[in-house]
């Protein structure tokens, strides 16, 4: 199985609020396949040439709902400064949460959201997840912090049928918390909007920014760079 750009679901489809349902463990030649094929096209998305040629979104990370599919099942693949963070879980839990919350300073992005929504996405600053992992093809429970506590967090809302948008102050989509983790990706400062220099970072493709929403072009030159 091959995930296409042509598969995944936007934020207009109905399903994508479908709450996911758990799935069997172990699990079945089907579910893995199809898990393998979500990891496969994170990792796919993050390589430059790979994502040009195939006009892949960089992504950090899919739940299998936005293929149309309601199963708990996600894929994490997140860089870090030694490879990269990676998961591919069914039935993924969170299981205990810090009371800090910890936010990415330029905003979130989703695949299956076309439109962009600024604003601050608070989310645990650590979170401690379970569930079976078939990249080790076991039953795991992983402590994550940071960006890739983001991550996950947003992938397993995916299966409760939330949106990343869902999460931001309608009122103050800004609005700091002196208490959170800030966590700045990129070169702009929390907040910032300066349009041009936004694009550039995008076309750039910044790994760092691979959460964030690559989609119209920003800087009016009318180039797409996803």
């Amino acid at each position: 199985m091959k995930i296409t750009p042509e598969m995944i679901i936007l934020d207009t489809d109905p399903i994508i609020r479908t709450k996911s349902e758990k799935v069997t463990i172990p699990l079945s030649e089907e579910d893995k396949e199809l898990l393998d094929a979500m990891i496969t096209y994170v990792r796919r998305s993050q390589d430059d040439e790979i994502a040009e040629a195939e006009h892949l979104r960089p992504a950090v990370g899919i739940a299998a709902i936005q293929l149309g599919i309601p199963k708990q099942l996600i894929a994490v693949s997140v860089p870090t400064e030694n490879g990269s963070d990676e998961f591919a879980l069914a039935n993924p839990k969170i299981v205990s949460e810090s009371v800090q919350n910890a936010y990415l300073a330029q905003g979130e992005g989703c695949l299956s959201v076309a439109q962009e929504h600024e604003g601050y996405v608070y989310r645990h600053a650590r979170i401690t997840v379970t569930g079976y992992d078939l990249l080790r093809n076991e039953m795991i429970r992983v402590r994550a912090s940071g960006y890739t506590a983001i991550c996950l967090q947003h992938e397993i809302d995916h299966l409760s049928g939330t949106l990343f948008y869902d999460r931001i102050h309608k009122d103050d989509p800004w609005k700091e918390d002196p208490e959170a983790v800030v966590i700045a990706l990129g070169k702009g400062r929390p907040g910032e909007r300066d349009r041009e220099s936004r694009c550039h970072r995008i076309k750039q493709r910044n790994l760092s920014l691979f959460f964030l929403f690559c989609g119209d072009c920003f800087c009016q030159s009318g180039q797409n760079y996803v």
